[in-house]
C-alpha cells in the first residue's frame, strides 16, 4: 500500500484540520521532492503494490503532466502488476470532460473520490467550497462519461441550518447519479479550524447532535433503500465496492506514506513526515526526509486496534489478539453484549447497529491504560 499525500488546495475549507496549503507556487519542485521519496524507500517494499491512494489537500490541483510524473515514478520502483485499486481524490472544479480525458490517459488511476460535502449552494458557501452545486452534479457525469466506474463522493451531514429535508435532498441526488461508493461524516468542529473560530464567535451555530442523529438515521434508511451496504460508520457502498485501501488501514495493514505530512507504518513503527511543504521539498532534495517516529508497544497496538475495528461492521477479528488482551476483552466486553451493542460471534466480536453509534464510547471504555 502507497499513499502519497498533496497538500495544496484552491482555498482553505471552513471546516478542514488536515495539513494542506493554499498556494500555486512549488508544485513542480513538490513533485520531484515526492519522486525523490518514492526512489528513497523502493528498497524497503518487498511485495508487490496491491493499492495506491493519492489524497490531499486536493490532487487535482496538479496538473495531469505533473501527476503523471509521479505515476512514472511509481511503475519505474515499484511492481505494479498485481495493483487492484488507484484511488485519486478531487474536487468538482476541477474535474473538467478535459481534465478526465488527460486523467484517464495515464492509465493508472481506477478509482476516483470526489470531495463534493453537499449538493446545496448555501451549504457550499458556508464551508468556503469553491464549487458550486451545478459543477458537483457534472463532476460525477463527467467522470463516468470518461470511464471511471468506481465514483466515490464525499457529503457531510449535521451542518449549521442544514433541515433534515435537506440532507435527504442531497441523499436523493446521490440515488440520481452513477455513485458507487458514498463517504458521509458528521460535521466536527476541530480545534484551530475556521469553522472553529467562528463557533467560538458565535457567527455559525452547529448543527448539534441531535440533528446529526436525525441525519444520520436519514441515511442509514437511505443506504438500505438504495442498496447501499455499510461497512464502516461513515463509509457505505454498492456491493463489491468497498474501498479496499482503506479497509485495510482498518485492519492494520502495512503502507508507505510519501510526501509532507504522510504517515506510514510497518506493523510495530509508525512514522510522519514534516508537514510543512517547503521543509519537506528542501530535505527531499538533500537526501532526507524530515519525520517523526514511534514504536508501538503491544498495549498501544491493541488500543488502536480496538479504536478503529469497532467502527467496521466487521468489528474485532478474534484471531488478531494475544491472549491477554483476549482474555481481558472477553469480560470487559460481556457488558456492551448484553446492551445489545456487540454480537459475540466464535470469531469476531461485531458492533450492531445500534453499537456503531457508540464504537468511540465502547473503544474508550475498553482500552488499557
Amino acid at each position: 500500500m502507497i499513499y502519497i499525500h498533496i497538500p495544496f488546495c484552491h482555498r482553505k475549507c471552513n471546516y478542514c484540520a488536515f495539513y494542506s496549503a493554499v498556494t500555486w507556487e512549488g508544485h513542480d519542485a513538490y513533485v520531484e521532492a515526492v519522486c525523490r521519496e518514492l526512489n528513497m524507500w523502493s528498497y524497503k517494499m518487498e511485495q508487490p503494490v496491491r493499492t495506491v491512494y493519492m489524497g490531499g489537500g486536493t490532487p487535482t490541483v496538479l496538473d495531469t503532466m505533473q501527476l503523471g510524473k509521479i505515476v512514472e515514478c511509481i511503475k519505474s520502483h515499484y511492481d505494479v502488476g498485481e495493483l487492484e485499486e488507484v484511488t485519486i481524490e478531487a474536487n468538482p472544479e476541477d474535474l473538467t470532460s478535459g481534465y478526465l480525458e488527460r486523467l484517464r490517459g495515464l492509465a493508472f488511476f481506477n478509482r476516483i473520490s470526489i470531495g463534493i460535502q453537499s449538493f446545496s449552494d448555501d451549504d457550499l458557501r458556508l464551508l468556503n467550497r469553491r464549487h458550486n452545486a451545478r459543477q458537483a452534479r457534472m463532476a460525477v457525469e463527467n467522470a463516468y462519461k470518461a470511464g471511471f466506474e468506481n465514483i466515490s463522493v464525499d457529503l457531510i451531514y449535521g451542518l449549521p441550518n442544514q433541515s433534515a429535508e435537506g440532507w435527504q435532498a442531497n441523499l436523493d441526488l446521490v440515488s440520481q447519479l452513477p455513485v458507487t461508493h458514498l463517504s458521509a461524516y458528521a460535521l466536527t468542529v476541530e480545534p484551530g479550524t475556521i469553522l472553529a473560530s467562528q463557533v467560538e464567535r458565535g457567527t455559525v451555530e452547529p448543527g448539534g447532535e441531535e440533528m446529526a442523529l436525525k441525519h444520520y438515521g436519514l441515511l442509514k434508511h437511505w443506504a438500505e433503500k438504495e442498496g447501499f451496504l455499510q461497512y464502516e460508520i461513515s463509509n457505505f457502498c454498492k456491493p463489491g465496492f468497498r474501498a479496499i485501501h482503506n479497509s485495510r488501514y482498518w485492519n492494520r495493514t502495512p503502507y508507505l506514506g510519501i510526501g509532507a505530512a504522510a504517515h506510514s507504518f510497518d506493523g510495530t513503527h509508525r512514522r510522519w513526515n514534516v508537514a510543512d511543504w517547503k521543509e519537506y521539498v528542501e530535505g527531499a532534495m538533500a537526501g532526507r526526509i524530515a519525520h517523526e517516529e514511534e514504536e508501538l508497544t503491544l498495549k498501544d497496538a491493541y488500543n488502536e486496534y480496538l479504536m478503529v475495528s469497532l467502527r467496521t461492521v466487521d468489528g474485532i477479528d478474534k484471531s488478531c489478539l494475544d491472549a491477554p488482551f483476549a482474555l481481558r476483552l472477553e469480560k470487559e466486553i460481556a457488558r456492551y453484549v448484553d446492551a445489545g451493542w456487540v454480537e459475540d460471534t466464535p470469531t469476531h466480536y461485531r458492533p450492531t447497529a445500534e453499537g456503531l453509534l457508540h464504537a468511540d464510547g465502547m473503544a474508550a471504555e475498553l482500552f488499557v491504560e
